[in-house]
């Protein structure tokens, strides 16, 4: 893919797009979580009312290359880390690091002490990369299936 990779505040016109993201993060990315698991975490791409509303309430930041988002990570008022999914191709080449980059800036302004998220087997990795410690980990269940991941803080 051609073209420069940009970083800027999502829209509600990026909805529907970020649905497809999570989607193909978790569906066709690599994982540590089992086929049944992935199914259970996202049957099929989010959108809808629910969808609109929950981003609505949230500091939306994605990565654009060539009007395709390749990434996002959301900030759920004050200091949760909500969502964090790059595309496959995307994945290792310092995306996610870019996107959080975006992501404590805007924690900077708003003057918070840390943030926290629940990570993935998947973005744990990503985290501990940008100064998250792991606080716990936990084991819960989604659609019949239960899923490792972790409770992680970073101070600022």
């Amino acid at each position: 893919m051609s073209g420069a990779l940009t970083v800027r505040r999502g829209t509600p016109a990026d909805n529907p797009a970020l649905g497809e993201v999570m989607f193909d993060a978790v569906r066709n990315g690599p994982s540590l979580y089992t086929p049944a698991q992935q199914a259970a975490w996202v049957p099929e791409p989010r959108g809808g009312t629910d969808w609109d509303e929950r981003l609505a309430r949230q500091c939306v930041f994605l990565a654009e290359q060539a009007g395709l988002i390749q990434g996002f990570l959301t900030l759920d008022p004050p200091d949760y880390v909500d969502f964090a999914y790059i595309r496959p191709d995307c994945q290792g080449k310092g995306l996610f690091r870019r996107l959080h980059d975006a992501l404590e800036q805007e924690a900077g302004r708003r003057k918070l002490s840390g943030l926290h998220v629940h990570a993935s087997l998947m973005a744990r990795p990503a985290f501990l990369v940008v100064g998250y410690q792991v606080t716990a980990e936990e084991t819960v269940e989604l659609r019949g299936e239960h899923f490792r991941r972790f409770a992680m803080q970073k101070v600022l």
